[in-house]
């Protein structure tokens, strides 16, 4: 799958960044750092993966899912959320949640860039 392998890149990136200061990147590296930061989990990738399998908003499904409590999937939910990759809306008690497509483009659109840009480029070591 196509965001499997943005997500090994995006991990990659993360560890080898190290502590930095946000202030010396621009906007677009900052955006996709925190993106990335979020992708950082295996739980979040699962949860991800999980809402693209259903395609459809899910209110408490999550759970039964996941090998892991309520509370700490409702930390990733919330770090996935606050990285813009999650939407959430509340119905009733529940709070349901779906890809943001609006990110996941984003993303796309970083890594077919890179991938032109590393394709024109084409004199690898």
């Amino acid at each position: 799958m196509l965001y499997k392998f943005f997500i090994v890149i995006l991990q990659y990136i993360i560890k080898q960044m190290g502590a930095t200061k946000t202030d010396h990147f621009t906007a677009k590296q900052n955006s996709i750092a925190l993106i990335a930061k979020a992708l950082g989990h295996p739980a979040r990738i699962a949860i991800m993966e999980y809402l693209v399998k259903v395609d459809t908003c899910i209110c408490g499904d999550i759970v039964n899912e996941l090998p892991l409590a309520q509370p700490t999937i409702s930390q990733h939910l919330k770090e996935l959320k606050n990285a813009g990759l999650i939407q959430g809306n509340i119905e009733g008690n529940a709070i349901c949640y779906c890809i943001n497509d609006k990110t996941m483009n984003k993303l796309q659109d970083y890594f077919a860039n890179l991938s032109l840009k590393i394709k024109k480029k084409n004199n690898c070591c």
